[in-house]
């Protein structure tokens, strides 16, 4: 069983797929880190975000895998933990531009599938039920208005969960400039050349603005148990 969970930046696809994985026993592949995982080596090695050869090179040669502690899910690059650094803001900014290299995707894509081939997974990004898994037999396209992802995000940054607390506040100022930030992911992600972000024909979609973690995972599980 293979289930992929689109969806733009914030929408919740890495906590949602996380708790599907964990509720159904199956294995949880968090494509976005990998792409932020290259962005990371990009910056450390001053290498130019644009300059699609560089960058190429660099997804081609570093080496990322997954890994669980106290934290949950963790990220390695080069066998060197990222789980933390992944999730910076100057990473945030630069990861658009990266992931749109056909180069980065394709060294990518082969990486995921390899990941994903003994199947029972559930993978979440941009282009998982279109090109990564396009014969998944649940996808799902995850999204939410600019603004709750925003919020989401703030408060993600300050180590809180606003899935797990519906009350949970952040930065004001930090939440508008995170909101700008979105809003020009969006722009670039969709409209993207190399494998833009758009819902599978075949995908069921699901608006988390309003909904709690439990309602979207339920719903996730119930079109999985639909295809069983």
């Amino acid at each position: 069983m293979i289930v992929a969970i689109d969806g733009p930046a914030g929408s919740g696809k890495s906590t949602v797929a996380h708790a599907v994985a964990e509720r159904l026993g199956l294995t949880y592949l968090d494509t976005g880190a990998m792409y932020r995982a290259v962005t990371v080596a990009c910056l450390e090695g001053g290498v130019d975000v644009n300059d699609a050869e560089a960058v190429t090179h660099v997804a081609e040669q570093c080496t990322i895998a997954f890994g669980t502690d106290e934290r949950g899910q963790t990220v390695s690059l080069d066998g060197r933990d990222v789980t933390s650094v992944i999730r910076t803001p100057e990473v945030d900014r630069a990861v658009s531009p990266v992931s749109a290299i056909a180069g980065v995707r394709a060294a990518m894509v082969e990486q995921q599938r390899q990941l994903g081939a003994s199947g029972n997974v559930v993978a979440e990004g941009r282009d998982i039920g279109t090109v990564v898994f396009p014969n998944a037999e649940v996808k799902i396209f995850l999204t939410a208005d600019a603004e709750a992802r925003a919020h989401r995000r703030a408060v993600q940054r300050e180590g809180k969960d606003a899935a797990l607390d519906a009350n949970a506040t952040a930065d004001a100022a930090a939440e508008q400039q995170i909101l700008q930030d979105l809003v020009h992911r969006d722009k670039l992600d969709s409209t993207r050349e190399e494998s833009p972000l758009m819902a599978a024909a075949d995908a069921h979609h699901i608006d988390s603005s309003s909904l709690s973690l439990e309602d979207v995972v339920s719903r996730v599980i119930a079109y999985v148990e639909e295809a069983r």
